[in-house]
């Protein structure tokens, strides 16, 4: 069972981390820093986009339109914070 903790908590870390990396670069377009133009550039950010899109997807429908502001990810990394400290807790206490 300590297993199945582990492999849920690390797949919980590779969500949280392609999130900051899809902000990051997101971040870096909006600013121009990066260019779409870029072959590799895009290809990494639709691949980011299609694995993040639908876990963000639901959470957009539920928070008021806040301008150009996309909190969006924000609530996402602190739901799978709460998560991950559940099972942990879970864990140690279950």
């Amino acid at each position: 069972m300590l297993a199945l903790y582990n492999l849920f908590g690390t797949v919980i870390d590779i969500v949280l981390f392609v999130l900051i990396a899809n902000a990051i670069i997101s971040w870096l377009m909006a600013f121009g820093i990066i260019n779409m133009e870029n072959k590799f550039v895009g290809t990494i950010y639709s691949i980011l986009q299609r694995f993040t899109e639908p876990m963000l997807r639901p959470i957009r429908k539920l928070i008021p339109n806040l301008g150009g502001l996309d909190i969006s990810p924000i609530v996402l990394i602190l739901a799978l914070f709460f998560l991950r400290d559940l099972v942990y807790q879970y864990r140690l206490f279950g």
